[in-house]
C-alpha cells in the first residue's frame, strides 16, 4: 500500500501544492490564537520506560477471574479488603441468571495496596475455586497466559 505525506500547515492554508479539501465547520485557521495542539504539532508521548501496570483515571485496578458464580459483593470486598481501601467494586452480573459473570474489577487507591492484594490473592482459594489476580492496564507487550 502507498503511503501518502501531506503538510498539514501548508494544505491547510493553500499554499502548497496539494490542496487538502474538508467538508464542515470548523477547518479555517483561528485567528483568536487559540490554535489546536494538532495545528501546532504538539502531541503527548507514547514513549513507555518498559512493561508495568498503568494507573486509570481513578486509581490502581484489579483484574480477578475465575471467581465462583454464586460470590457475593460481600465475600469479595471480606477478601480484598485485607490489603486496603478498595475505593470501588464492580462484580458484573448475568441478566438471565443473575450470578456472577466469573470475573470482578477492583479499585484501589495506592499501587502497594493493589501489589499487596495480587500477590496474595493470585491462586487462592474462594468458594473452591482458585483465582487469578492481575492490573487491569498494563503498558507494554502483551503476554499470554497459562
Amino acid at each position: 500500500m502507498a503511503s501518502l505525506e501531506i503538510d498539514v500547515s501548508s494544505a491547510a492554508s493553500g499554499k502548497g501544492s496539494a490542496r487538502l479539501r474538508t467538508k464542515g465547520r470548523g477547518h479555517r485557521d483561528r485567528t483568536d490564537g487559540n490554535d489546536s495542539e494538532l495545528s501546532r504539532g504538539t502531541f503527548d508521548s507514547t514513549a513507555s520506560s518498559g512493561a508495568g501496570p498503568v494507573k486509570s483515571v481513578e486509581g490502581w485496578i484489579v483484574f480477578v477471574w475465575n471467581v465462583h458464580e454464586e460470590a457475593q459483593e460481600e465475600d469479595i470486598l471480606d477478601a480484598f479488603g485485607e490489603y486496603g481501601e478498595v475505593r470501588n467494586i464492580h462484580v458484573n452480573l448475568d441478566r438471565r441468571t443473575g450470578f456472577v459473570k466469573g470475573y470482578v474489577l477492583i479499585e484501589y487507591a495506592e499501587r502497594k495496596e493493589a501489589d499487596a492484594a495480587i500477590k496474595a490473592m493470585n491462586g487462592a482459594d474462594m468458594l473452591g475455586q482458585t483465582l487469578g489476580c492481575d492490573f487491569a492496564f498494563r503498558e507494554g507487550a502483551r503476554t499470554r497466559r497459562s
